[in-house]
């Protein structure tokens, strides 16, 4: 994974980069460089002005406890970053302030229950110069932001041209160009004896040399359906381990929050009620975990209309653009998410998540079923408030993009870690300050 990690930030030229691999690394791109830079601008530069204006600070206690609170801070964000700027899709500029504010923020709140005496001033400056630090590698990394790959010509590589992100060299003999850092093959192909060797070569000399379908997935943010594949774990199933802690970390945030949403959900309930007749919450059967169906829960945003036939259920389900049932309240509950938050009942009843794959309408989902192979595989998590799919794509109701949407959804299930869940959780606060997807 760590050669994905590079390509994914080398890629939007980003501090997450590994510019030390490869023949075009460059300084600002090592972590190394990186993490110590910080701290030698937003903790060594701080204190030691500080020690230097009033030398009595050495002899206090508050002077060490926020030189150790800062340096943890400045080395969890680096970690939680760098982390989160492995995956594709994404600019990792725009994390760069919430996630340092969240780590010092963090570090305010343990020395504060601690009772341990800390400097203000000294842990501010910290924060500020971290911040000016990291968002100036963004902006020299800024300057090298394609990335060029070379491509063995064999196999099935040329799905990879069509990624326009990326600048390709189709290779024409086995010899690597100077401006190509990183190689890709198909490696399930049957590669000339030549080409193998360079291949070999290659990773010898330090150059990355990749998969073109653990690349492309990288670079995409999805996995293509064309058979069911194991994932880092060498299994179908997500790790088991997580997924246990994930669901007790589900179940304790919903009972956190639980109050403060009962408080939000009366108003929001009296405005549904005064803005069309009908019931406040709507309720839908759908397909969930393993494939069972069960109720969700979701405050109404449509007019509540006439029973339908059986034929015309599947129509029913789907919410098209501009569709006229919305309520003028119910398009300001859909593009702010607010309308999902009721599905904390659902969270409680281990029926759903508050990441992972949106569960669909049963008639939607058996309709998938027939049309696109291995559908049924996204079941093997539990379905979420807010997913990969979601902050990446939006609302889907075609079957091409329903296709598209599953490629998402399998990238997530492959990947189904902490990281890629804190990524979610922040693309989502993005999403309700801009209504992305809705419809």
């Amino acid at each position: 994974m760590a050669d994905l990690k590079a390509i994914d930030a080398l890629g939007r030229g980003e501090p997450g980069a590994n510019g030390a691999r490869g023949r075009n690394g460059v300084v600002w791109g090592r972590p190394l460089f990186q993490l110590l830079g910080a701290l030698l601008v937003a903790v060594a530069g701080p204190y030691a002005f500080a020690a230097a204006v009033e030398p009595a600070l050495l002899r206090l206690d508050v002077y060490y406890v926020s030189l150790a609170a800062s340096v943890a801070a400045i080395a969890a964000s680096f970690w939680m970053y760098r982390n989160l700027a492995s995956f594709p899709g994404i600019r990792a500029s725009y994390y760069i302030l919430p996630v340092f504010l969240s780590n010092f923020v963090a570090a305010f709140t343990v020395l504060f229950l601690t009772r341990l005496g800390y400097s203000r001033p000294l842990l501010v400056s910290s924060f500020v110069l971290s911040l000016v630090w990291f968002y100036l590698v963004y902006f020299m990394l800024q300057r090298r932001q394609r990335l060029d790959i070379a491509v063995v010509p064999f196999g099935r590589v040329d799905s990879l041209y069509g990624i326009a992100t990326v600048g390709w060299t189709r290779l024409e003999q086995p010899e690597l160009p100077p401006h190509s850092s990183l190689v890709t093959a198909d490696f399930d192909s049957d590669l000339p004896p030549e080409w193998l060797n360079f291949l070999a070569e290659c990773a010898l000399q330090g150059v990355s040399v990749l998969h073109y379908k653990q690349l492309r997935q990288s670079l995409t943010g999805q996995v293509q359906i064309e058979h069911l594949s194991e994932n880092a774990y060498g299994a179908l199933e997500p790790n088991a381990t997580y997924i246990a802690v994930k669901r007790l970390v589900d179940t304790l945030v919903a009972l956190a929050v639980l109050p403060i949403l009962l408080v939000l959900f009366v108003p929001v309930a009296l405005a549904i009620r005064l803005d069309s007749p009908g019931p406040v919450f709507f309720r839908q059967l759908r397909v969930g975990y393993r494939g069972r169906p069960f109720q969700v829960w979701k405050f109404r945003t449509m007019r509540v209309a006439d029973p339908v036939a059986e034929q015309d259920r599947l129509n029913h389900a789907i919410t098209r653009k501009g569709d006229p049932r919305v309520t003028r309240l119910g398009r300001w509950l859909r593009r702010t998410r607010i309308d999902e938050l009721p599905q904390v009942f659902n969270v409680l009843r281990g029926e759903m998540s508050w990441i992972g794959p949106r569960p669909e309408a049963e008639e939607l989902s058996r309709w998938y079923e027939r049309e696109l192979p291995f559908y049924r595989y996204r079941h093997v998590v539990r379905p979420g408030i807010s997913g990969w799919a979601q902050v990446s794509q939006g609302h889907v109701a075609d079957l091409d993009s329903v296709l598209k949407k599953l490629n998402y959804d399998f990238f997530y299930i492959s990947r189904c870690t902490l990281w890629i869940d804190v990524l979610i959780l922040l693309r989502t606060i993005k999403t309700m300050l801009t209504g992305f997807g809705s419809r």
